[in-house]
């Protein structure tokens, strides 16, 4: 989702009020699923932390948000970094009395086979896709277990299959959807409410800069998998999805 999109984005005003009060940190809120997350859920009333390894262009996200009458902040970020990621929540506590919703989306890839796949590679897809998760999860979790709230996880339908030249993606996705589930698991009890969300492919630079020449038909409008992580987060208090799956209806690969 580029920025040309996001600024012709119109929120619902039907909606406008239905997270008001939620405070939400998305992390790789920058572009993409992170940038469409954003608005959709500032467009539904919610204050919106756009965190990113690239803070001018999660100020940018910001600034089309407070455009848009929302409140919203951004935030510098590398999800892999342990005293990064409690930084990031305790701010987000301190500035705004609450968090509500993380939303673990903040995702990396190399495309190549395994024996050209270069160690340090290998380990900055690990630190993105599933230490991060994990590292915010943690910290995120000791202020929403007096009060609740929930943990959403960004993973992919690379969770559940495989193809070739994608073993760090792979392993990493396969990963993140364990931790959720043991997360789900584990802080049920404490109220907290955790979900994996499996996107099928989408119109977002992480696969069109890759593969300019994948058929764009067969993908989905990121808006669209915003909008069901918009559904779970509106689930009754005493209901919760531990996995949903969101794919596009030409979906290549899943069948």
């Amino acid at each position: 989702m580029s920025t040309a999109q996001l600024s012709s984005y119109v929120a619902d005003p039907a909606e406008a009020s239905q997270l008001a009060g939620k405070t939400i940190l998305v992390t790789g809120g920058a572009s993409g699923l992170g940038a469409a997350l954003c608005h959709v859920l500032s467009g539904s009333g919610a204050t919106v932390i756009v965190a990113d390894l690239k803070l001018d262009k999660a100020q940018t996200v910001a600034q089309l948000l407070e455009s848009g009458g929302g409140k919203a902040h951004a935030l510098a970020l590398n999800v892999g970094d342990p005293a990064a990621a409690e930084q990031a929540i305790n701010d987000t506590v301190s500035r705004f009395g609450r968090l509500d919703v993380l939303i673990n989306n903040a995702g990396t890839d190399v495309t190549c086979p395994v024996e050209e796949l270069a160690i340090e590679d290998w380990d900055r897809v690990m630190k993105t896709n599933l230490y991060g998760p994990f590292l915010l999860s943690k910290f995120a979790a000791r202020h929403m277990k007096n009060g609740g709230g929930q943990i959403i996880n960004i993973a992919s339908t690379a969770a559940k299959r495989a193809w070739p030249n994608a073993s760090a993606y792979h392993a990493s996705k396969w990963g993140l959807l364990g931790l959720s589930h043991a997360l789900h698991a584990e802080l049920r009890p404490m109220n907290i409410k955790v979900t994996a969300v499996l996107a099928g492919g989408m119109r977002t630079p992480f696969l069109l800069d890759r593969f300019p020449d994948i058929d764009v038909s067969t993908l989905q409008d990121p808006v669209n998998v915003a909008r069901a992580v918009k559904g779970v987060i509106l689930l009754p208090e005493q209901t919760v999805i531990p996995e949903i799956m969101v794919l596009p209806m030409k979906e290549s690969s899943w069948p």
